[in-house]
């Protein structure tokens, strides 16, 4: 049962194997300690898909939540990397659009709390002036219709340079103050940018929801497994406990989809992970 009295730590929806099905993803994470997922609607066509399920499926994802105890207070909406708001395509901003509105209907449905976003302008295209500016336009719209349905809309500290910063995205929080408008720090993506991410964080703390755990290396963004990169997580786990951080901790990474993987594997996986973070955790002073 989840409890007011210790930190909120969830799994990432990737890292549990896509073969699993839903009962099984939520009860492998509560198998390794895990308190939640954080649910995944990625560019792909498969998850993209997941904005129009309907009502039958809604309910049985709530009948899952309420039998696993393990629910989804987050959502990973990183679909906006195929279709970014800032494209200088109409049809492709049209659908960023879309995909918008349905994540956050979908949000509500779920009883998701905060929507991840992915914060590029643009990916596949160029980058310039009318691509930043046709971003913030999407950013200000996507806000207001967050906010009537109060939804938190929270922007991840990217793997480019864009917004790969806690400093480079108080331009965009300047420009947008909104209670529905906030940041979701990446530990991992913000070290590889940033090289005093404590100071990153004194400066973004009021506007953060939700923390990343993830580990990387120079250049290495994904799949880069803890205890083999150049995270600091010691030290900036004491810096969030200094500042009086109590929110949720997300651990990300990801399963291996290349092989069969077993209920038991899996668990072992995750369990092996939350153990790290839980470790760096407590060296930084949190009681978990």
């Amino acid at each position: 049962m989840f409890s007011l009295h210790k930190i909120p730590l969830g799994i990432y929806e990737k890292a549990l194997p896509n073969a699993f099905s839903w009962k099984e993803k939520m009860l492998a994470a509560k198998a390794a300690g895990f308190d939640f997922i954080e649910i995944s609607v990625d560019e792909s066509d498969e998850r993209l898909a997941r904005l129009d399920w309907d009502q039958k499926t809604i309910r049985e994802m709530r009948e899952l939540m309420d039998e696993t105890g393990i629910t989804f207070p987050s959502m990973c909406l990183s679909g906006h990397r195929r279709f970014p708001f800032g494209s200088k395509n109409p049809e492709t901003r049209k659908k960023a659009y879309e995909i918008m509105e349905k994540g956050i209907l979908l949000a509500q449905k779920l009883g998701v709390t905060c929507i991840q976003l992915a914060t590029y302008d643009v990916y596949y295209e160029e980058s310039d002036e009318e691509t930043k500016a046709l971003f913030l336009q999407g950013m200000k719209d996507s806000v207001d219709m967050a906010a009537k349905a109060g939804i938190i809309l929270a922007m991840e500290i990217m793997d480019t340079p864009f917004v790969g910063t806690i400093l480079r995205a108080t331009h965009y929080l300047r420009e947008i103050p909104s209670p529905y408008f906030k940041i979701y720090p990446d530990m991992g993506n913000l070290t590889q940018f940033s090289a005093d991410p404590e100071n990153e964080f004194e400066l973004g703390f009021p506007d953060i929801t939700a923390i990343h755990v993830k580990e990387t290396k120079p250049g290495v963004f994904k799949c880069v497994p803890f205890g083999t990169g150049t995270v600091r997580f010691a030290d900036l786990f004491k810096k969030l406990h200094d500042l009086g951080y109590a929110g949720r901790f997300m651990v990300e990474m990801w399963a291996d989809n290349t092989k069969p993987c077993t209920m038991e594997e899996a668990v072992a996986d995750l369990r092996a992970a939350k153990e790290f973070v839980v470790d760096k955790m407590r060296q930084g002073g949190y009681t978990v």
